[in-house]
């Protein structure tokens, strides 16, 4: 993957753009949020998103859809990319007996988005706030994080202050924190 220009803010033109992503920059300019952009070729995997970090100066986060056992309760999981994920730390956390990947039916139903493109901007689309937000504590000592905007083809670099203060809260979901 080469990638080329760091863009401040939102494309110039929406066009070839999905609505998804679209509705995502008109979230964090309606908050007065800054950030920067960087277009590139589909991010399916975090060694995909490598390249994508040097570009920004950011790691790019880990973005988990999880579900209880019963597949009742579901949860976004927002951690360090480089750190591997323990289902049953999460778990004794959380008090959920057993946790597992949400399905991509229940990912599009809830919020939106396909696997590869969910990340913490998908909670615009959870109106009903059947999501639970939880972030891995380690995550938080960052300045910056790394996040695609409903889509796999831009990542945005967002401070972490204004994720806490401002898009989270204007979502209407709680952030839960956790330590993995």
């Amino acid at each position: 993957m080469t990638l080329h220009t760091v863009f401040k803010g939102r494309p110039r033109l929406a066009e070839n753009r999905k609505e998804a992503e679209v509705r995502t920059y008109d979230f964090l300019d309606g908050l007065g949020i800054e950030y920067l952009r960087i277009d590139h070729p589909p991010a399916m995997t975090m060694d995909d998103c490598q390249e994508i970090d040097t570009a920004l100066g950011v790691k790019m986060c880990k973005n988990l859809f999880l579900c209880n056992r019963q597949q009742t309760d579901f949860y976004l999981l927002l951690t360090d990319a480089d750190k591997k994920f323990q289902t049953k730390v999460l778990s004794e956390q959380l008090g959920v007996s057993r946790l597992s990947f949400g399905s991509e039916e229940d990912m599009v139903r809830l919020l939106g988005v396909t696997p590869g493109s969910v990340s913490v901007f998908s909670l615009i689309n959870d109106k009903d706030i059947k999501v639970r937000l939880i972030i891995d504590s380690d995550l938080l000592k960052n300045n910056y994080i790394g996040a695609h905007p409903c889509v796999n083809t831009s990542s945005l670099r967002i401070s972490v202050k204004d994720l806490m203060e401002k898009i989270i809260p204007s979502t209407g979901h709680f952030a839960e924190t956790v330590d993995l």
